[in-house]
């Protein structure tokens, strides 16, 4: 009896496992029929314009690079001068930001600045004071109707009225300076374009807190008059790299779109790779060395900075 009663145990285990076996079988078969044959990509792959070529993925940017804009110290933004595809001069207003604790700092240090002119002038008067009594004693022709200590003490006294003229004046220079260095900061608080271009982007509004870190600018500046590749070569292509080699770009997602590349420069130190593509057999555990190529912007199709472009450098 306990043998029939394990092995009835036995098979009932053995039909549950092959029961399984059996619905992954027919569920992996049946998915299967379902899955459609595979097509053609949905955007074809850019064709190679050269015979030998170094691949590269690369992103446009504005010409001499982008600027971003910055800011002296964390703050509120109290006026915007300027929007996005503004085309603006070096010097230009772009964002003010708010300055009352410096004005009111300024309006105190003012001030002051009459007080130190009014200490000015007690100090000179009392050494106009101090020099008219000595030059009385000294002015008498009996030497012996003057004492040598009433001499000395109003010789004395102009000494220490010069000194306190001279504390009084450069009290005032300090305070002169003080309000010179405000006008600086508020100055400085006057956010304007570091050079002719375009705005590209404005992150930041009327009554927005703005920090000074450069992972989240203010403002981006560029200029769209031309415009230029960074390309990414990985590190095991960079030694194929030469200077004046020609290229070509395709612009991702659209290869119809191509354009001439003019050599510009290398960046000679590798960096991480940071501009990613989002395939799925990108590296990304690897370093790049960067290539800079220009380019006219064409009228059309229009090209965007910021864009990816696919990059193929001829080989010599």
């Amino acid at each position: 009896m306990p043998i029939l009663s394990l092995l009835f145990r036995y098979l009932t285990i053995a039909g549950a496992l092959g029961g399984v076996v059996a619905i992954v079988f027919v569920s992996n078969l049946q998915a299967e029929k379902q899955m459609p044959p595979p097509g053609e990509p949905p955007v074809p792959p850019p064709h190679k314009p050269f015979a030998k070529a170094v691949a590269a993925t690369g992103i446009l940017e504005a010409i001499c690079e982008n600027v971003s804009i910055g800011v002296p110290t964390p703050g509120l933004v109290a006026e915007v001068g300027v929007k996005v595809n503004d085309v603006v001069k070096k010097d230009q207003l772009l964002f003010r930001m708010d300055d009352r604790d410096l004005r009111a700092e300024e309006i105190s240090s003012r001030a002051k600045l009459e007080i130190d002119r009014a200490l000015i002038e007690v100090a000179e008067a009392q050494l106009a004071k101090y020099q008219a009594q000595l030059a009385r004693l000294t002015g008498v022709d009996d030497k012996r109707a003057v004492s040598k200590d009433e001499l000395g003490n109003r010789q004395q006294d102009v000494l220490v009225a010069t000194a306190q003229l001279a504390a009084a004046k450069a009290q005032f220079a300090s305070t002169e300076a003080a309000l010179n260095r405000i006008a600086i900061l508020i100055d400085r608080l006057t956010i304007r374009a570091p050079r002719d271009g375009t705005i590209l982007q404005v992150n930041t509004r009327a009554g927005e807190y703005v920090a000074n870190t450069p992972k989240s600018p203010a403002m981006v500046l560029g200029n769209l008059d031309l415009l230029q590749v960074r390309a990414d070569v990985d590190e095991q292509n960079a030694t194929r790299i030469r200077e004046g080699q020609k290229a070509q770009g395709h612009l991702k997602g659209d290869p119809s779109v191509t354009f001439d590349l003019e050599f510009v420069r290398v960046e000679p130190y590798v960096i991480p790779k940071v501009s990613l593509t989002g395939a799925s057999t990108e590296r990304i555990d690897t370093r790049v060395l960067q290539v800079i190529f220009s380019l006219k912007r064409p009228a059309n199709p229009p090209l965007y900075v910021g864009q990816q472009v696919n990059v193929f450098i001829a080989e010599p």
